[in-house]
């Protein structure tokens, strides 16, 4: 069966905090400052845009999108160690442009952490461009139309 990727819904918390945490162990030992990245996804998944990807009833993968006017955060990607290398990362990053331009934002932001050079790397590669740095926060941005 494919993956599919759909909205997450309150029955998703858990499999999705599992995920979440998973993705991040490998920085969570080397970071102390990595902010608890699974904490509130129950409140997440009410009040922003939560995506889970599925792959034979395991979740895989997560997206949270955050809609703020003509901005669209991405405030979390995640994926569960086993699947990364699979072109997952940028399957759920492609979801959340898609979703930012179907909602008429003009740009998407996010920020990520200095000690994640990897991330930093694949978010340059997708056209992101890195607007600053303030402590171990890196942050970047993807402008639509321009």
């Amino acid at each position: 069966m494919p993956i599919q990727i759909r909205r997450a819904g309150p029955a998703d918390v858990q499999a999705l905090v599992s995920c979440i945490d998973a993705a991040y162990a490998r920085y969570a030992a080397t970071i102390p400052d990595l902010p608890a990245v699974s904490e509130g996804v129950a409140e997440e998944i009410a009040e922003n845009l939560v995506w889970i990807a599925v792959d034979d009833g395991q979740a895989i993968g997560a997206l949270f999108l955050m809609h703020q006017g003509e901005t669209m955060k991405l405030a979390n990607v995640a994926v569960h160690p086993a699947h990364a290398g699979k072109g997952l990362g940028r399957r759920l990053i492609a979801l959340a442009e898609a979703e930012a331009a179907a909602r008429g934002c003009t740009e998407m932001r996010l920020n990520t952490h200095a000690a994640m050079p990897d991330n930093v790397r694949l978010y340059s590669q997708l056209g992101w461009v890195e607007t600053g740095r303030q402590g171990n926060s890196v942050s970047m941005r993807k402008p639509f139309g321009a």
